[in-house]
C-alpha cells in the first residue's frame, strides 16, 4: 500500500484533520486560562461544542438517534471520563505548569490509548505501527522540549496532566464502542452533559462567570477545537481502529507549532523541523501500513452510515428501493457469516481475533 493509497481511507484524513483541529486550538485554551476558572473553562468548552454541534443536527435537520442498549454504558464511560474528568484535570495542570512541560506530558494520551487498545481490548497491531506511533510521539517530544529540558513547576499539575490523558486514553476506547452511531448526535451528548455539569460544579466552588465576549469566544473554541475535532476522531475510529487513530492524533502539536509559525510570526527552528520528520516517517509508517489475511466475519445486524461499494454491504433492498454504489446511506442492516481475504484495518467490520 503506498502513502497516497492510505490517505484515500477517511479514516485516516479524519484523524489527521482533528489533530490539526486540536492542536490549533490548544494554545487559545491557554490564553483564555488568565481570564477563566479552569473548572469554569472546561465547561465553556464542551458546552461550546455539544450546543454548537446540536445546532448543526438541527440545521442539517438530522434523524433521531437510538443507541442500543447494550452501548449506553459504553457511552456514559466516555463521558465521564473523558468529558468530565479529564477536561479539568488538564485546565488544573495547564494554569499551575509551564507549557513546555504541559506539552509534553499530554503526548502521554496517545501512548496510554494504544497501549489499553492493544492489552485490554486486544486490538491486533504489529512492529511497523509500534514504530510510527514512537516516531510521532518522539516528534511531539522534540516539539515540547526545544531546549531539551522540562522545567515542571510542581509535581502535582505534572499528574494532573497525566491523569487527564489517562482519563481521554480510556475515554477513546470505549467511544470505539459506539462509533458506528452518529459521530454528531455522540458529540452533542457527550458536550452538552459534560459540560453543563461542569459549568454547574465550577459555579458551586465560588467560580465567577467571565465577560460575555469570553465565554463566546471560549465556546467557539469549545466548538472548533473539541466538537469538530471529536467527531472526526470519532470517524476515524470507525476507520482505522483506537491505537491508530491515537496515534495520528498525537501530531497535534506540530499542528500548534505550524500555526504559531504562520499567524504569530515565532521562528522556524531546527526542533521543529526535525520534529516534523519524525512525525511524517511515523504517519508514512502507518499510512503505508498493509495488513491482509484470511478472517471470518460473523453474522450481524446493526445500523450505521454506509455505501455499497465496499466489498461488505452487498445486502438487498426492499422491492422498489434503489440505491446507486457509493450513495452514502443508513439503515438497519444485516451481514451475513462470511470468510475472505483483503487488506483492511481494525475497523468496524474488522475486529476480529487474531
Amino acid at each position: 500500500m503506498t502513502a497516497r493509497q492510505g490517505l484515500r481511507n477517511g479514516g485516516v484524513r479524519a484523524a489527521l484533520l482533528s489533530a490539526a483541529l486540536f492542536g490549533a486550538g490548544a494554545p487559545l485554551a491557554k490564553l483564555l486560562l488568565g481570564d477563566v476558572d479552569p473548572w469554569l473553562l472546561a465547561g465553556l468548552l464542551y458546552v461550546g461544542a455539544g450546543v454548537g454541534m446540536g445546532l448543526w443536527r438541527i440545521i442539517r435537520r438530522s434523524p433521531r438517534v437510538a443507541l442500543p442498549r447494550g452501548e449506553v454504558w459504553w457511552l456514559v464511560g466516555a463521558v465521564v471520563s473523558g468529558g468530565l474528568a479529564g477536561p479539568v484535570l488538564l485546565m488544573v495542570g495547564l494554569a499551575s505548569m509551564p507549557a513546555s512541560g504541559a506539552s509534553l506530558l499530554l503526548n502521554v494520551e496517545g501512548v496510554l490509548t494504544a497501549v489499553i487498545a492493544w492489552v485490554v481490548f486486544r486490538e491486533p497491531t504489529d512492529r511497523r505501527v509500534v514504530v510510527g506511533m514512537l516516531a510521532i510521539v518522539a516528534g511531539a517530544v522534540v516539539i515540547a522540549v526545544p531546549t531539551g529540558r522540562v522545567d515542571f513547576a510542581e509535581v502535582w499539575p505534572a499528574l494532573a496532566i497525566v491523569a487527564a490523558c489517562a482519563c481521554w486514553a480510556l475515554d477513546n476506547n470505549l467511544t470505539r464502542k459506539v462509533s458506528l452511531s452518529d459521530a454528531t448526535w455522540l458529540v452533542t451528548v457527550k458536550g452538552c452533559t459534560a459540560g453543563a455539569t461542569n459549568l454547574g460544579i465550577a459555579l458551586l466552588l465560588g467560580a465567577a462567570l467571565p465577560a460575555a465576549h469570553v465565554a463566546l469566544a471560549a465556546m467557539a473554541l469549545g466548538f472548533v477545537a473539541y466538537g469538530l475535532s471529536l467527531v472526526l476522531f470519532i470517524v476515524a475510529l470507525r476507520h482505522v481502529g483506537t491505537a491508530r487513530a491515537g496515534a495520528y492524533f498525537s501530531i497535534a502539536p506540530f499542528f500548534g507549532a505550524v500555526l504559531a509559525i504562520a499567524v504569530l510570526s515565532e521562528p522556524l527552528t531546527p526542533q521543529l523541523v526535525l520534529a516534523g520528520g519524525l512525525m511524517a516517517l511515523g504517519t508514512w509508517l502507518h499510512v503505508t501500513e498493509r495488513h491482509s489475511h484470511s478472517h471470518t466475519h460473523e453474522a450481524v445486524t446493526h445500523d450505521h452510515s454506509h455505501t455499497h461499494d465496499d466489498g461488505h454491504h452487498d445486502h438487498v433492498h426492499a422491492a422498489g428501493d434503489v440505491v446507486e454504489a457509493g450513495v452514502r446511506h443508513r439503515h438497519v442492516h444485516t451481514h451475513e457469516a462470511i470468510t475472505h481475504s483483503h487488506e483492511h484495518y481494525p475497523d468496524a467490520h474488522h475486529r476480529h481475533a487474531h
